[in-house]
């Protein structure tokens, strides 16, 4: 029924005259009141394009044959509500110079259907481009794309020649897909779908709209909204466009007040929080989410119900009596990682991970993990990592060359052998003996946990010299981690030195210490521009992403308060900024107490006090980068980037502010953000990115401590922070204690010599 229903569409679609005509704009169907119904609009399936590539598909570093793997593959999904009309295959293979002398050819399968037979090897370079085209019959919503090199009788005995002969499908190879946009109809029940679909393996674009004047109750619940969203997005991640009385051209999310105008639509009147979907004006297949609510209260109710899902079939629009809503626990976020008690293995791997690999040749055994960047051990102290393994037990194995090797984060670890090691357990082994070596216990240092981490683990099995051909390619025998690995993480504390940008690109710390931002501002220039508004949503994308945890309690304000009760909210809670260099009063409000200045659309550095020198020079602060940052600010035109600093409304408290030379260089923050490279460039307390240069960071202001340590223990954690300025202390105490001592016995002696003199 599914096919006749898709072939039906796909034949109207061919006479539908409208898909060759000019696509019908939403200005010219404006006004529109809603709910009165108004006149259809046109409607036709519109066309999509997308690109998914072997990277997008979990593969960042593509997928390598060699040695006596064979084959490989990988599986990628598409969303449902779309009808792919045409497809290619664009691949892209690294042939080493051995294999590609070998005149071997690879098999291609999807779903199971062979796909053709390409060449490996190319006579003027290493690496072989192919064009293929795929019958749009064989994609469906999960898919799985297969490759085997027809070599293998050559090939299987090689066991010394992995690096030789090698195969890789470039991470750059990919699918490009042209497809129809189905009318899945105005029914919650489908939510996220269409604005976001979980089977889709590539980011997301997600349009908000809001009324003519902008509201801080209407960009809280889109900041939750937006967060929630960057949870399912993951990996592949979302960004966000913000319109300002305007309606979205294909799917989007309209936040208002009840009676409101956005773009011509008028939301409904109700009394109550409120979720409507409706088909857009100009178009019904796309369509147009409307939350309302009366005030903040409201607003954030009909959010936080959305995020909850589980709606009923059919429901087209749903009332609902104003929430209570939770409140989030310091270090409660799901994606971190526990630090109350050890934590299994098995605890951090996905649904669709095993613990059990098959034969020789595998995939590694990644377990990823994150956990809250301001985690601190003392000097010596080491993190445990406890490790159950088992080696198959076969007699063609040779245990003396087989390990099983673990790195974390890229690190190399340990190579943990099949038997134990020793001089006696060598000559037990020999003698018949039991040697086996099934756990061990790995000492972490503290520096090596990050924000994100992946601990990988390989059975690298080597068969003896006189094994037969035919085990190299045996896939009965299966090795294991066992189910009681563990870490531990539970003698930490929570303690760092603020401010610290790459703890905020890593895990949007420290507004992730309440994982739902009950402690944190939101903060916005009094009139932000769209751009403005969607960079905060960007950020609070990324902080949901990083938790595991919508932003319910997020409060959002505009302009610098200087009385009433948003005042008192900058006192007691950390502040995200997003502002550009042309809003000028915002800017010098904001920045009016910190170590940094804004004059005539030029970032700069205030020169410190003498007394706030003397404070740095006795916390022992020797080193600043003020200077080197204020001539960097001022020799570039076009930049973006982040400025950390102590919050003047709470000395306890943090202000981060994302910043740039004007909207078109903080668009592109987004995707600087996306960057490997990028990331792990940005620390201190300002980063500024540019075009030609990437990124550049500094440590403009002073630092101060932050988190969970007694008084008792932040004299022992000074004392071995500042080692050099105590010893110079204890030269001067020393010294001076010396001098009066000194005159004291010589004092003594005086009187002593000369009784007479002291009646």
């Amino acid at each position: 029924m599914k096919r006749l229903t898709t072939l039906t569409l796909l034949a109207a679609s061919l006479f539908a005259l409208p898909l060759h005509s000019e696509e019908t704009t939403v200005a010219s169907l404006l006004p529109v009141e809603m709910p009165a119904p108004a006149a259809p609009a046109a409607s036709f399936a519109p066309t999509s394009v997308n690109t998914i590539s072997v990277a997008q598909m979990g593969q960042p570093q593509g997928i390598v044959l060699s040695g006596g793997q064979l084959q490989g593959g990988t599986r990628f999904t598409l969303p449902v509500d779309q009808v792919v009309t045409n497809a290619q295959l664009l691949l892209n293979l690294k042939v080493s110079p051995a294999m590609a002398t070998r005149n071997a050819t690879m098999q291609l399968m999807l779903n199971g259907q062979p796909l053709g037979t390409v060449p490996l090897g190319a006579e003027e370079s290493d690496v072989s481009r192919f064009q293929l085209d795929i019958p749009s019959a064989l994609l469906v919503s999960s898919n799985s794309l297969s490759f085997k090199i027809n070599d293998g009788d050559a090939m299987q005995c090689q066991r010394d020649l992995t690096d030789k002969y090698r195969v890789t499908v470039l991470p750059d190879s990919r699918f490009e897909l042209e497809g129809q946009q189905l009318d899945i109809g105005a029914d919650l029940s489908h939510f996220p779908r269409p604005f976001f679909d979980s089977m889709q393996m590539t980011p997301a674009t997600i349009a908000f709209a809001f009324g003519p004047s902008l509201s801080s109750d209407t960009l809280s619940a889109a900041a939750l909204i937006s967060s929630w969203l960057g949870i399912q997005a993951d990996y592949r991640g979302v960004s966000f466009a913000a319109l300002n009385d305007t309606l979205p051209e294909k799917n989007g999310i309209l936040i208002g007040h009840p009676g409101e105008k956005i773009g011509g639509m008028t939301l409904p009147q109700t009394t109550q929080p409120m979720l409507q979907i409706v088909d857009n004006p100009a178009n019904p297949v796309y369509k147009l989410l409307l939350v309302v609510g009366k005030d903040e209260a409201a607003l954030r109710t009909a959010a936080w119900r959305l995020t909850r899902g589980n709606f009923a079939l059919q429901t087209g629009s749903l009332s609902l009596p104003v929430q209570k809503i939770p409140v989030s626990k310091p270090y409660d976020a799901p994606r971190w990682i526990p630090t109350d008690r050890p934590v299994k293995l098995s605890e951090l791997i996905r649904k669709d991970q095993s613990l059990t690999v098959t034969g020789i040749w595998h995939p590694p055994l990644r377990v990823a993990f994150r956990a809250a960047p301001d985690l601190f051990l003392w000097d010596g102290e080491t993190i445990p990592l406890h490790i159950g393994y088992r080696f198959p037990t076969e007699n063609w194995i040779d245990e003396n060359k087989s390990w099983l090797s673990m790195t974390l984060n890229d690190t190399f670890l340990h190579n943990l052998p099949v038997n134990k090691q020793g001089a006696l357990e060598t000559l037990w082994h020999k003698v018949g003996g039991d040697a086996r070596q099934e756990k061990f216990d790995m000492p972490l240092e503290p520096y090596m946990i990050y924000g994100d981490n992946q601990l990988s683990l390989y059975f690298n099995i080597t068969a003896k010299e006189n094994a037969p051909c035919s085990v190299l390619l045996n896939n009965n025998i299966k090795s294991r981690i066992d189910e009681d690995s563990w870490i531990d993480l539970s003698h930490t504390r929570h303690f760092a030195l603020m401010p610290n940008l790459s703890y905020f690109v890593g895990a949007s710390f420290p507004f992730t210490r309440m994982a739902d931002y009950s402690e944190t501002v939101l903060l916005l220039p009094e009139h932000p521009t769209e751009t403005q508004v969607a960079t905060l949503l960007d950020m609070a994308a990324r902080s949901g992403n990083a938790t595991g945890a919508a932003l319910y309690n997020n409060r959002v304000v505009m302009g610098v308060p200087t009385a009433g009760g948003n005042l008192e909210l900058l006192r007691t809670r950390d502040v995200l900024a997003v502002s550009g260099m042309a809003q000028h009063e915002f800017n010098q409000a904001l920045l009016s107490s910190s170590p940094f200045t804004s004059h005539d659309n030029t970032l700069g550095v205030r020169e410190p006090t003498t007394w706030q020198k003397l404070q740095r020079w006795l916390a022992g602060d020797w080193t600043s980068d003020g200077v080197d940052a204020d001539r960097y600010f001022s020799s570039n035109e076009a930049w973006r980037g982040f400025v950390s600093f102590r919050s003047p409304w709470n000395s306890d408290r943090l202000v981060v502010m994302a910043l740039g030379s004007n909207d078109d260089q903080l668009s592109r923050l987004h995707e600087d953000l996306t960057s490997a490279r990028i990331n792990a460039g940005i620390r201190g307390d300002a980063a500024i990115i540019t075009n030609e240069n990437g990124v550049r960071s500094f440590r403009v202001g002073s630092q101060f401590p932050s988190g969970q340590m007694p008084m008792q223990m932040m004299i022992v954690w000074y004392a071995n922070q500042h080692s050099a300025l105590l010893a110079i202390l204890g030269l001067i105490i020393s010294s001076l204690t010396g001098l009066a001592l000194y005159a004291f016995l010589k004092k003594r002696a005086h009187k002593r010599l000369n009784p007479e003199t002291g009646k």
